[in-house]
């Protein structure tokens, strides 16, 4: 290959000297790393979409029982005692597709939410590690960063995916509840009556109705997630001495790393995804329009149902939530390892 130079003026104390330098390399570099990083973005959304969906399919029962407990009616008694007797009552009024109903807009969205977090986990730790806050990482990138940098950078992932999530967890949330109209009658929300009826009501930031609460519980999720799973994989290459790498550990003690992921994301932040819920909600039952902020939700549910009421449905979040992180970690990693390597060839 020709090698292509480029005259470049010196300037020194007697004058100026024409050097030629040699650009070839630093160019083929920086388009390499250049190309490098816009292959990872690929493989994050790709990889990152896939595994969304293996997952959503997984809990995507278990999360229609839990708005259900969530959204119940004020006036006492419940309609549902627990997760059993609302997956029983469920499965007697909607049959078994009842129980899916609604899966379009969440399979979007857990493409959207994985991927993002993982894309956005990744960027934000090499951002992180050229900032010079670590400074022997600004050196040796290849390293990991410190359990505390993995904190932030899931902070910092949570918080952009929860500006893309508020809007199809609306919809998901609207799609679970059924419709009971004045006469009694229920019936079942669609999808593009969803939609229609919140830009109607709210306008277009209606779909960012329960934004505080989705950023409050995806930013303080997306460390207890991506810090549980790094965590646990640390825990285990700590007592795993053949383990140099990630890759290293088996199959079985990544999904456990993940399934701690799930779990600890789920039951640290699960308040503030009860309180969204029933924001989310309130709208189709009581097909008000109105708006209500989320202290004040807060409080009222606190008022009427104590500490119990913020934790209502939470077993069974925490109970899907544990095969359904322990597979999305394992299928994003195993997806992005037989990734083709273009620069193989």
């Amino acid at each position: 290959m020709e090698v292509q130079e480029s005259s470049v003026s010196v300037v020194g104390g007697r004058g100026a000297l024409s050097t030629p330098l040699k650009v070839e390399e630093t160019r083929t570099g920086d388009a390499s790393h250049t190309g490098g990083q816009g292959e990872e973005a690929i493989k994050d959304i790709v990889c990152g979409s896939a595994a969304g969906v293996v997952g959503k399919y997984i809990e995507y029962p278990f999360d229609t029982v839990k708005v259900r407990l969530q959204s119940q009616p004020d006036g006492v008694p419940l309609r549902y005692t627990g997760p059993l007797d609302c997956f029983k009552k469920s499965l007697q009024r909607d049959g078994f597709v009842g129980i899916y109903r609604g899966i379009s807009a969440p399979l979007v969205g857990a493409a959207v939410e994985t991927s993002t977090l993982f894309f956005s986990y990744r960027l934000a730790c090499d951002a992180l590690k050229a900032s010079g806050v670590y400074p022997e990482l600004k050196r040796h990138p290849e390293r990991e960063l410190p359990y505390t940098g993995m904190l932030y950078c899931g902070m910092v992932a949570g918080a952009i995916t929860s500006l893309f999530l508020t809007p199809i967890e609306l919809v998901k949330c609207k799609m679970q509840v059924p419709l009971e109209t004045p006469g009694g009658v229920v019936t079942q929300p669609r999808i593009l009556s969803v939609i229609a009826s919140i830009y109607r009501h709210q306008g277009v930031l209606g779909y960012w109705h329960g934004q505080f609460g989705t950023f409050i519980r995806e930013t303080g999720g997306g460390a207890a997630w991506f810090g549980g799973y790094e965590g646990m994989k640390m825990l285990f290459k700590k007592y795993n001495k053949s383990a140099k790498d990630d890759e290293d550990l088996p199959v079985w003690q990544r999904m456990a790393s993940g399934s701690v992921a799930g779990a600890a994301y789920n039951f640290m932040f699960y308040p503030a995804d009860t309180i969204k819920s029933r924001m989310q909600t309130e709208d189709v039952k009581k097909l008000t329009g109105g708006k209500s902020t989320f202290s004040a939700v807060g409080k009222a549910l606190w008022k009427q149902h104590g500490l119990k009421g913020m934790y209502r449905g939470c077993g069974i979040t925490v109970g899907r939530a544990i095969p359904s992180s322990a597979f999305i970690f394992t299928v994003y990693e195993e997806l992005k390892k037989r990734w083709p390597d273009q620069r193989a060839g």
